[in-house]
């Protein structure tokens, strides 16, 4: 017994020399990260307040206008507005693509709007960083409605100048997987600060902010955390980072297990012997923390082997301009209120208007009741870190070939739909469809998409899909095993279970004991240098 004790004291002080820098480079990151969260560019509004539709500036139909520029196919469209210039936001159909770049053809005329997802991106990004814009006032109409937003976007009256526009159809070292929303425009501003925005147009989304002091921190958190520098090695990286944490965490059993088996000699004066009782007592009073982060990183290792796949499953269908007898007339006496957005989808073999208006207060109002109260254009221009949830608007569902048909609970057929065609299951295998307005420990921020609807199934281990309607995108799968490894994280790692005191508390629970993990290996390697004869 003794000899297996001097054993388990060697391989301590062994294992502890080797996990000393890797740990004490995880902690001060880690000490830093939720310094980074309070830090982030400050941007007037992260959502953006949708407008009625002008139906005065719609006089171009829209199988006219596509038509007119040969599009025979397209996967869906919209109408969005720059300053009060309205476009059909089209987008072709492309098999080879779930994102192809969407053409703007104007309400008024039917042209095309030139660079037009490119000039939108900025109009967003400005409204951002700046401010939403009031409300378009009514002017008359511009014989050159494009050459007027053109200009509207390019010569603002106030703000910073837009010094640079790009497309991103993948992560890079700025923005990276984490934000989940692909493709977006980074629109990067004239400041001191360096700015950038990041927008998703397809959905009017803001995605990301950075700036110069931010991108610092980050490229430092990225160095010393996730160990971006061992990249090359691809998964390989993840084995290094699993073992070396696993390391830690037998360390730190070693250490309870030399506490609780050995007597602490009383220091009498000895410097050596007061050094070691100092380092004893420190490290099993923070032991506990330290396997939480150890356990945690280690598992979370473990889960990265296995891809993120949900950027692959969308549902992107074609329509000919033989599908889209357009009447925006119609729907708006079908519906009532004011209309924000419409969009088309398909199900079951039927086409739907998906069309989405405008909350009355709270209340539905207008003469027809909306088939579902939920999962339109959000309105959230708090901070969703902060204040994790969204107001959703009314969504009606109706049908494209039979007038003033809605579809009865059209949001919940839809979403059911969605997650049939992701998960392979039959519709009467959904347990339950629940939607989704705020971010929660199963649905979380890094989930990033809402609204969305919760589809539940009893099969393959309680699966749980996540969809968003307005997209016709996954946004997250979950089981009650994949679960298992995201409440390890959250509660361990970052400290959810100090979540009842606000983000500033959970934040100071991480700092704190992140701190003194930075302290306990400090103290160790003194200890260990200074008295290792």
């Amino acid at each position: 017994m003794g000899l297996i004790k001097s054993n388990i004291y060697k391989w301590h002080r062994s294992f502890s020399l080797i996990i000393a820098i890797p740990v004490l480079l995880w902690a001060a990151s880690g000490f830093m990260h939720p310094l980074m969260t309070n830090i982030r560019p400050k941007i007037a509004t992260q959502g953006l307040t949708p407008f009625p539709i002008d139906s005065s500036r719609i006089r171009m139909p829209l199988q006219a206008a596509l038509r007119l520029h040969h599009l025979d196919s397209i996967s869906n469209f919209r109408l969005v507005h720059i300053d009060t210039n309205w476009f059909y936001q089209v987008l072709p159909a492309n098999h080879h693509s779930s994102t192809p770049v969407p053409v703007y053809l104007s309400c008024l005329n039917g042209n095309a709007l030139p660079a037009g997802d490119w000039l939108y991106a900025q109009y967003l990004a400005r409204q951002f960083l700046e401010g939403a814009a009031t409300p378009p006032a009514i002017k008359p109409s511009a014989h050159d409605c494009c050459g007027a937003a053109t200009d509207c976007v390019l010569n603002p009256v106030k703000g910073a100048k837009v010094a640079n526009v790009s497309l991103l159809r993948e992560y890079d070292l700025e923005y990276k997987s984490i934000n989940k929303l692909l493709p977006v425009y980074r629109v990067s501003f004239n400041r001191p600060d360096g700015i950038r925005i990041y927008v998703e147009t397809t959905r009017d989304r803001f995605a990301f902010a950075m700036d110069d002091r931010r991108f610092i921190f980050d490229r430092i958190f990225t160095l010393v955390h996730t160990w971006a520098w061992l990249d090359f090695l691809g998964k390989g990286k993840l084995v290094v980072e699993f073992v070396l944490v696993a390391m830690a965490f037998l360390t730190t059993l070693m250490g309870i297990y030399i506490f609780f088996t050995t007597k602490s000699k009383k220091a009498r004066g000895n410097e050596r012997v007061k050094a070691r009782r100092n380092h004893r007592f420190s490290a099993i009073i923070i032991a506990l923390f330290t396997l939480m982060f150890t356990f945690s990183g280690a598992f979370h290792a473990l889960s990265k082997f296995s891809d993120d796949t949900r950027d692959r499953f969308f549902v992107s269908p074609s329509f000919a301009p033989a599908d889209l007898n357009f009447n925006f007339t119609q729907l708006q006496e079908d519906v009532g209120d004011p209309i924000i957005d419409i969009r088309i989808v398909s199900m079951y073999g039927h086409n739907y208007w998906q069309v989405t208006t405008q909350p009355s207060g709270g209340h539905l109002s207008g003469s027809r009741q909306p088939s579902s109260i939920m999962s339109g254009p959000a309105t959230h221009s708090r901070d969703l870190m902060k204040d994790p949830q969204v107001i959703a608007s009314p969504v009606t569902y109706i049908s494209t070939d039979s007038p003033h048909s809605i579809l009865p609970q059209g949001e919940r057929i839809y979403a059911g739909f969605l997650a049939g065609a992701f998960s392979g299951q039959p519709e009467k295998d959904i347990q339950a469809s629940v939607p989704i307005l705020r971010f929660s420990s199963e649905y979380n921020f890094a989930d990033k998409r809402l609204p969305v609807w919760k589809i539940s199934y009893t099969t393959h281990d309680n699966e749980r899909y996540y969809v968003e309607t307005s997209t016709g995108r996954l946004s997250k799968r979950v089981t009650d095993r994949s679960l298992t490894e995201e409440y390890s994280f959250a509660f361990l790692h970052k400290h959810e279970f100090m979540g009842w005191g606000g983000k500033s508390v959970k934040d100071f629970s991480t700092m704190f004991w992140a701190l003194a993990q930075v302290v306990m290996v400090v103290f160790g390697l003194i200890l260990y240098f200074k008295y290792r004869s």
